[in-house]
C-alpha cells in the first residue's frame, strides 16, 4: 500500500519518473497476476535480528498406536527442528510439544512446528510431514466424521474417495501436487496452497454424496486451459463440464394412503347404546326365554354355515384336477383341393425306373444286344486260353 500511495504522489507531482507513471495505468488483473517463476525470498536472521521476546508452545495428543512409530522417527524430529524449536515427546501422557527457543528468530517457525506434529499424530508419515517446514507448502486437516450420520453410508463414501487401490486418490495428488492422507475420521493435506483449496472442494462433494471422478474431470480440464496463455486471463465456464444431481430414487409411497376426511365443526353422532338398539327393534319388550331362544338360533345357523365351509374345504382334496389329452388333435387335411391322379401315377413309375429303388416284381426279358455282348466276351476269354 506504501509503494501504490507513493507512486500515485510521483504521477501527481511534477517531474516524476517513467516507471511510476507506467505503474499508474497498468491494468489491474497485470496487478493481481504472480509472475512466472517468482518466488518469495526467504525469512533469515537479518530479519529479526534481536529474536523473539516471549516464548510460544504448542501440544497435541496422539493414539496409542502410533506411539512404536514416533519413538523410532522421533531422532529425525529433533534434527528437523534444529536449535530453533525444541521438541518433546511424552510417551506417558501420549502428548508432543514444540515451543520456541532463544536462537528463534522467525516467528512462522513455530506455526509449522506445530502443523508438524498435528500431521505426525494423524498417521501422516515423517517423509512427508518434514515438507511442512518449507515456506511454498502448508497442511489442512479436513474432519469429515459429522458430515454424514449413517455410519455405513459415511464408509461407503470415504472408499469413494480412496477409490479401487487408491486409484482415485493418486489422481487426485497428481492434479492438485498435494499429499493427501485419509486416516479414521479426518484427511490431513500436504501441499501448495491452491492444491490444497481444491483438495478440500473434492473431500466436501464427496461427503455430501458427489462423487469425486466429477471434480478430477473438471480439474483436468483447467490444468490444460491454464498452459495456454491466451485462455488464462478468460473465464472457463464455458469450458467447464456442468454435472446435476439426479435423485433418481423415488420415495416410497404407503400401502394403505389414508384419505383426509372433510373438516367439520360439529362433534360425531353419538353411538346408538344396546338399549336403543333393542327398542328400536322391538326385542326390549320381549320376555328373557324368548330372548335367550332367538340367540340360540342364531348361534345354530352361525355354526351350520361354518360346518358347510370347512366341509367343503376338506372336499377340495378330494376332487381329481382335469387331466390333459394325451394326443393332440391333429389339423385334418383340407377335402377341399382335388387329388391328381395323373401326377401320382407319374411318380411312380420314375421310381420303378431308378437303381435304387426295389427291384421289380416281373423282370423284363433280356434284349438281343445284351446276349450278343456276353457272347462275345466269352469266346475271347477261351481264344485267350
Amino acid at each position: 500500500l506504501l509503494c501504490f500511495r507513493t507512486n500515485i504522489m510521483s504521477v501527481k507531482q511534477p517531474g516524476a519518473p517513467q516507471s511510476a507513471v507506467y505503474f499508474w495505468f497498468l491494468d489491474e488483473s497485470e496487478l493481481l497476476t504472480v509472475p512466472d517463476g517468482w518466488k518469495e525470498p526467504p525469512f533469515t536472521k537479518e530479519d529479526n535480528p534481536r529474536g523473539l521476546l516471549e516464548e510460544s508452545s504448542f501440544a497435541t495428543l496422539f493414539p496409542k498406536y502410533r506411539e512404536a512409530y514416533l519413538k523410532e522417527c522421533w531422532p529425525l524430529v529433533e534434527k528437523a527442528l534444529g536449535e530453533h524449536i525444541k521438541p518433546s515427546l511424552d510417551l506417558i501422557e501420549g502428548s508432543m510439544t514444540v515451543c520456541t527457543t532463544k536462537k528463534t528468530f522467525d516467528p512462522y517457525a513455530i506455526v509449522r512446528a506445530r502443523d508438524l506434529i498435528k500431521l505426525l499424530a494423524r498417521s501422516v508419515p515423517f517423509e512427508q510431514a518434514v515438507r511442512i517446514l518449507q515456506d511454498d507448502t502448508a497442511c489442512d486437516i479436513i474432519k469429515i466424521g459429522t458430515m454424514v450420520r449413517s455410519r455405513e453410508r459415511f464408509v461407503k463414501r470415504r472408499q469413494r474417495l480412496i477409490g479401487p487401490k487408491g486409484s482415485t486418490l493418486k489422481a487426485l495428488e497428481l492434479l492438485t501436487n498435494c499429499y493427501v492422507m485419509v486416516q479414521g475420521n479426518t484427511v490431513s493435506a500436504l501441499g501448495p496452497y491452491s492444491g490444497l483449496k481444491e483438495v478440500r472442494k473434492v473431500v466436501l462433494d464427496t461427503m455430501k454424496n458427489i462423487h469425486p471422478i466429477y471434480n478430477i474431470k473438471t480439474l483436468m480440464i483447467k490444468r490444460e486451459l491454464s498452459k495456454d496463455p491466451e485462455l488464462r486471463m478468460q473465464n472457463w465456464e464455458r469450458f467447464l463440464p456442468k454435472f446435476r444431481h439426479k435423485n433418481l430414487a423415488k420415495r416410497k409411497e404407503p400401502k394403505k394412503k389414508s384419505v383426509k376426511k372433510e373438516y367439520t365443526p360439529f362433534p360425531p353422532p353419538q353411538p346408538e347404546s344396546k338399549v336403543d338398539q333393542e327398542l328400536a327393534t322391538g326385542e326390549f319388550f320381549l320376555r328373557e326365554s324368548v330372548k335367550k331362544r332367538k340367540k340360540m338360533e342364531e348361534i345354530k345357523v352361525k355354526q351350520a354355515t361354518a360346518l358347510t365351509k370347512k366341509q367343503e374345504e376338506r372336499n377340495k382334496a378330494f376332487i381329481p384336477p382335469k387331466e390333459k389329452p394325451l394326443m393332440k388333435k391333429t389339423a385334418k387335411a383340407p377335402t377341399e383341393g382335388k387329388l391328381d391322379i395323373e401326377a401320382i401315377k407319374d411318380k411312380v413309375k420314375k421310381a420303378k425306373t431308378k437303381k435304387l429303388g426295389a427291384p421289380p416284381l416281373n423282370p423284363a426279358p433280356p434284349t438281343s444286344s445284351a446276349t450278343d455282348k456276353k457272347k462275345k466276351k466269352s469266346n475271347k476269354a477261351k481264344s485267350k486260353g
